[in-house]
């Protein structure tokens, strides 16, 4: 899944067609517990899960799953240049880093060239509005231009969750001049059959605005 609306890879193809995944090395950023990692074995695809989350990657080791898990932070990976055929992200690894340039610089060195990456984020459009998914949820609170990071403390005050807010317009800056090519920019609409709410999404506000943006990048 790219994200909350429930558009999979199997009608995306934005990796490209499936049949075509058997024997690519594909990275996984920001893995979690590596459920898109799972998926691409079970294509033939060569996937390695990575995640700087050690707690992560033990529930990855958990559920099971016969690829590698690596420890690391997106920003140095340690893989050698030209490494990978095709890297991904389903809301990892980019939001989190303050400039994910140095995230898609590192991806653009350890794939091969006419890799392809693929990652997914919120919506910058979502930042205006409260992260409510009823009514609540559909009047702008804030600046869309405010780059202000959101962030959670714990109670002695310490940041124990942190995300940056890119404009769209940063986000396909930050693509191009890390060396990429944007091949397409992806909105899901909320379909129909999905009746889910999850924290600020729901089929109210997915029928309004945007919830997800999905970037379809190739190392030329």
């Amino acid at each position: 899944m790219w994200g909350p609306e429930g558009l999979d890879e199997v009608e995306a193809e934005l990796l490209g067609p499936p049949e075509e995944l058997k024997g690519k090395d594909v990275l996984e950023l920001g893995a979690g517990a590596g459920q898109c990692s799972r998926w691409l074995a079970g294509q033939g695809a060569r996937p390695v899960a990575l995640d700087i989350s050690h707690r992560q990657l033990q529930h990855a080791l958990r559920i099971g799953g016969p690829f590698p898990l690596v420890c690391a932070d997106a920003v140095a990976l340690p893989f050698a240049d030209g490494s990978f055929d095709l890297a991904c992200s389903a809301y990892g690894a980019l939001p989190f880093v303050a400039d994910p340039r140095l995230v898609l610089r590192e991806v653009r060195r350890v794939l091969r060239p006419g890799g392809r990456l693929v990652f997914s984020v919120t919506h910058p459009i979502r930042w205006a509005f409260p992260d409510e998914p009823g009514p609540e949820g559909l009047s702008v609170s804030s600046s869309y231009f405010d780059r202000t990071p959101y962030v959670e403390q714990d109670e002695e005050g310490r940041a124990v969750y942190v995300e940056h807010h890119r404009t769209l317009g940063d986000r396909v800056r930050d693509v191009v001049t890390s060396g990429f090519r944007l091949v397409d920019l992806v909105e899901p609409e909320w379909p129909a059959w999905n009746t889910a709410e999850w924290g600020g999404w729901s089929p109210l506000r997915g029928n309004l605005i945007p919830g997800t943006a999905i970037f379809v990048c190739e190392r030329d």
